[in-house]
């Protein structure tokens, strides 16, 4: 047995445990730190299967950012996980039967499966003038796809700003800060000195 493939079934002994782990822990904490198990895992298989690129944005946006952040949240919020927990028990039943059509729709995919004609042949091929994946992959998206690209990024930002708008509300009795009060502030008006003769209060 190589080294590549030891390396293999080491990664996704792991993303499995990490993947079955993630659902059954009943702590949520572990069950993030077990996610970041499974990423860490799979960015091991990209690495394996020549896509550093990939790799590297498993690792910067899902684990350093997405799961992080999930972590933190589970951490800082103080939810009752018992109380949750206790209202999904009713909506077991359709769950697991989600589930069973699920496991069958991969069967009968995987059951189908089959290697294209060519696929080993494009997969050696070598990247254009001889650079390197991430550099080809770079090339493709700011060269022939660079409109669409742009396109996305900007159906994204429309996204970010329409939810920003639906979530922001201004209620009655939320404090809410004012950067341009603060900055405006006078001491000579804000600040008032108390003579406060001894054994009084204010």
């Amino acid at each position: 047995m190589t080294v590549a493939s030891l390396a293999f079934y080491l990664f996704a002994l792991s993303a499995i445990v990490g993947g079955f782990f993630t659902v059954v822990s009943r702590n949520p904490v572990h069950s993030v730190l077990f996610l970041i198990l499974a990423f860490l895992s799979s960015a091991g298989l990209f690495v394996l299967l020549g896509a550093e690129f990939v790799a590297m944005l498993l690792i910067i946006v899902y684990v350093g950012a997405v799961a992080v952040l999930f972590l933190f949240v589970v951490m800082m919020l103080d939810v009752d996980f018992a109380e949750l927990k206790a209202g999904m028990a009713q909506y077991l039943p359709i769950a697991l039967a989600i589930g069973v059509v699920l496991l069958m729709q991969l069967g009968l995919a995987f059951g189908d499966w089959h290697i294209a004609e060519g696929a080993e042949a494009a997969r050696a091929a070598p990247t254009p003038e001889g650079v390197e994946n991430t550099a080809a992959l770079g090339l493709l998206l700011y060269d022939q796809y660079f409109l669409l690209f742009q396109l996305a990024g900007l159906i994204l930002l429309v996204a970010m700003i329409g939810a920003i708008v639906l979530t922001l509300r201004h209620r009655e009795g939320v404090k809410r800060q004012d950067v341009l009060q603060q900055m405006w502030r006078d001491p000579a008006t804000a600040i008032e000195l108390k003579d406060v003769k001894p054994g009084q209060g204010l």
